[in-house]
């Protein structure tokens, strides 16, 4: 890309510099909502729930019903909470380390890579347990991610946003046709990877909801860490060392962090898509392009589109349910179409 090309393009909203004030009316406004969709996440569902039976839920003193309705809907909404803000500050991570606005977990087949250790455990070790599935897609995504960034980084010129983009979707192409090739002669093994793939956050319990907490919090701590670090690689690798940054270790450590909430994401929920893609993207629109202010907004919206994304299922395909992982591909790709017509997104 030539000088002149960059002397003109106009500055990106990630550039523009945000007062305190204006950032943290949106994370206090992002809180209100998440909160409401939660709210919402505990009355709506096959049988809608009042105010007062939910409070009579949480306190105990509700009917039956309403009393199993809210008990069930509880984990639920927190599992949701957990794996949005996962996916969404993976994805954060991931577009700060290699500097590609079109990073995801799923696009750069990280997920994919969790799905298919995932489902050679079970085939061939017979695996059930969820410790077993977090271990398994948590070794996999690493070890997809680890590809993908070599493969990204052959040739001239090293690693590319474009050359990284590419490599993900073929390596994601290529681990489909592998977790179709292991699943279509067991049908034993396709019938067991059919519910953890579709599992999304429906089903869910106390346990798993106590499977991810760790992962979340550690994992979104630990990138928080690292977000100065994030910081100086948006300058480019150069100026990164000039100002003293260990450019490597700081590029590992952050996709470390993006691998782990990614790997413990997927084992807990199954492949979600475009969580980790579009809410960077809008949180940038609304603080700034300072990862320390990012990474947070980040998790909280996340954490709400996916509750968001749950509740719509529930209420529309009344008394089924639709599948999160599709409610937030309908919802996300327009608004990611969206963002990059209105902004023009090249490069981080």
């Amino acid at each position: 890309m030539s000088t002149a090309t960059l002397a003109v393009r106009p500055p990106s909203t990630a550039s523009v510099r945000r007062p305190a004030a204006a950032r943290l009316a949106w994370l206090g406004l992002s809180v209100v909502l998440v909160l409401v969709l939660m709210a919402a996440s505990l009355a709506f569902g096959t049988r809608v729930v009042s105010v007062d039976e939910i409070l009579g839920g949480l306190s105990g003193t509700s009917d039956g019903i309403a009393q199993a309705a809210v008990s069930a809907r509880i984990p639920r909404t927190l599992l949701a909470f957990l794996v949005g803000a996962m996916l969404a500050v993976s994805g954060a991570s991931m577009q700060a380390v290699t500097r590609n606005p079109l990073a995801d977990p799923g696009i750069l087949g990280v997920s994919f890579g969790a799905a298919l250790a995932v489902v050679i455990g079970i085939a061939a070790f017979g695996i059930s347990s969820p410790y077993a599935y977090i271990a398994f897609a948590i070794v996999g995504a690493g070890m997809s991610a680890v590809f993908v960034y070599v493969v990204g980084s052959l040739g001239y010129g090293g690693m590319t946003p474009l050359k990284l983009a590419l490599a993900g979707a073929a390596t994601a192409a290529a681990f489909t046709s592998l977790i179709s090739a292991i699943l279509l002669p067991r049908v034993d093994v396709m019938t067991t990877f059919r519910f953890w793939q579709v599992g999304g956050v429906g089903g869910a319990t106390w346990d798993r909801v106590a499977l991810a907490a760790p992962f979340a919090v550690i994992g979104v701590l630990a990138c928080l860490a690292l977000a100065r670090g994030m910081n100086t690689l948006a300058l480019g690798d150069d100026v990164a060392a000039g100002l003293g940054e260990n450019v490597a270790r700081a590029r590992l450590l952050g996709w470390a962090g993006a691998v782990v909430l990614c790997g413990a994401a997927t084992a807990v929920a199954g492949p979600i898509a475009f969580v980790g893609l579009v809410v960077p993207h809008v949180c940038r629109l609304l603080v700034g392009g300072d990862y320390r202010w990012v990474l947070p907004a980040s998790a909280i919206v996340g954490a709400g589109l996916l509750i968001g994304a749950d509740v719509v299922g529930r209420v529309i395909a009344r008394p089924d349910e639709i599948e999160v992982g599709i409610v937030t591909a309908v919802i996300g790709a327009p608004v990611f179409v969206w963002i990059v017509r209105r902004q023009k997104v090249r490069e981080l």
